[in-house]
């Protein structure tokens, strides 16, 4: 029985080059190594394109193509027959295959030697083993399909948004066992990602942004396609870079508001995941490893499927969590609160708030929040609808696609970190309380 070709996709790491087989138009054979293969589907294979050599000429002048790959895990061996149809050279399998070859390239001591020209597709006409012996493969650290069963089920109890993205963090720690994570949504006005939570650092990273496009994290958010990586590389490197270039262009301003990413300083293994809903980004999902090729195909696939499930399930509370799910009531004004003043400055040029001094957050949630206190100041008013929101005219929402209530939580979880005297929370569908327990003093700059 011939295999399929996805139950040979350990030999497609890249951990053991490859040998492509080539001849000339006058029948001259030529064998090369192959620096990295990718896994399309069950009918077509992507082979790095990064020299014009004689594999290439030869593929270019419509030599038969053959493939001997060999898995790490078990050191069987496969003969694939191929026939060129196209390379590309832009795209979601470009860039997967761009990433994963600057891993490889710095794992042999070839960067800036090993740059992708191209993703050369194949149609995969024959797969043959090779007679010999192997060994049997390591047991898995996860059970992938029931960590992703268990997952489902997790998930689908949950009755917002918030409780959905604190079960989504949980378990990606506890089911699929990730030590390092992050959950970051999209910010569809500013063209960046934040950081909603984070798992297995010593700071949280809570409000942190990367650009879409910079790095591992924000190419997958361009792309709206899974990027895998095996070994560590500086070119994909997510936070320091970005902070850097700051620097660099003198932007102090931008600087004073960054929260630092967290993140490993030398991780080997980086996985991120978008979280799409239709046509819609609305996150990206990213696990990191300090070992080498700790991720693989089958954990790749299983995050697909749940950052999908992931990605409906918050399109549905984000439609649902409009609705009071109550009448409203008369609202009494609060009692002015005692202690020491609290100062809180707003910089209407971005949106940013510092408390005494101390930036706190910025963009739409900044907004939200400054309104929120000057309603609290001017009235007395302490409790608010995300329906009242949506229809404030000084928050400025960038429209259908305001991820309303991620920004909430992001907030709320700012305010909690911060522990300045200012909170909100959730009261029911649709509603929420704001808590201030000092005196403010509210500047505007």
């Amino acid at each position: 029985m011939t295999p399929r070709l996805d139950t040979l996709r350990d030999c497609l790491e890249g951990v053991i080059p490859g040998h492509i087989v080539t001849c000339d138009p006058a029948g001259v054979p030529n064998v090369a190594f192959l620096s990295q293969a990718e896994y399309v589907d069950n009918e077509h294979l992507a082979l790095s394109y990064q020299f014009f050599n004689t594999t290439r000429r030869n593929v270019l002048a419509g030599s038969p193509v053959r493939l001997l790959l060999t898995s790490h895990l078990t050191a069987r061996q496969y003969r694939l027959s191929l026939q060129y149809l196209r390379t590309e050279t832009a795209g979601p399998l470009f860039e997967r295959m761009k990433a994963k070859l600057a891993g490889i390239a710095a794992h042999s001591g070839m960067t800036g030697i090993f740059r992708l020209l191209g993703a050369d597709i194949y149609r995969v006409l024959d797969i043959v083993p090779v007679p010999g012996g192997c060994i049997s493969p390591p047991p898995p650290a996860v059970n992938c399909l029931n960590a992703l069963r268990r997952s489902t089920e997790r998930l689908s109890g949950c009755a917002n948004l918030e409780c959905l993205l604190e079960k989504a963090v949980d378990c990606l720690e506890k089911e699929f066992g990730f030590s390092h994570l992050m959950l970051l949504m999209h910010d569809e006005a500013r063209g960046c990602l934040f950081t909603l939570a984070s798992r297995g650092y010593a700071q949280s990273g809570i409000g942190s942004e990367i650009p879409v496009g910079s790095g591992l994290i924000g190419i997958c958010a361009r792309e709206r396609s899974p990027i895998r990586i095996g070994f560590m590389t500086s070119e994909y490197a997510y936070g320091r870079t970005v902070r850097d270039g700051l620097a660099a262009e003198g932007q102090l301003d931008a600087l004073e508001t960054a929260i630092p990413l967290p993140g490993l300083p030398n991780a080997a293994s980086q996985m991120a995941i978008p979280i799409v809903a239709g046509d819609r980004l609305l996150g990206v999902i990213y696990v990191e490893s300090l070992a080498d090729l700790h991720f693989d195909y089958d954990e790749e696939d299983a995050l697909v499927v749940f950052a999908a499930q992931l990605g409906l399930a918050m399109q549905h509370h984000q439609m649902t969590d409009d609705a009071p799910d109550e009448t409203p009531v008369a609202e009494r004004p609060a009692m002015p609160p005692e202690g020491a003043p609290l100062t809180v400055r707003y910089f209407a040029a971005n949106d940013s708030i510092f408390v005494d001094d101390d930036y706190l957050i910025k963009g739409v949630a900044g907004a939200i929040l400054w309104a929120l206190l000057n309603d609290f100041t001017q009235r007395g008013r302490t409790t608010f609808t995300n329906k009242g929101l949506r229809v404030d005219s000084r928050i400025r929402l960038p429209g259908a696609s305001d991820n309303l209530e991620a920004r909430l939580v992001l907030l709320q979880r700012r305010l909690a970190e911060r522990n300045a005297g200012i909170a909100i929370g959730k009261t029911g569908r649709g509603r929420f309380t704001l808590t201030v327990e000092r005196p403010l003093t509210l500047v505007e700059s």
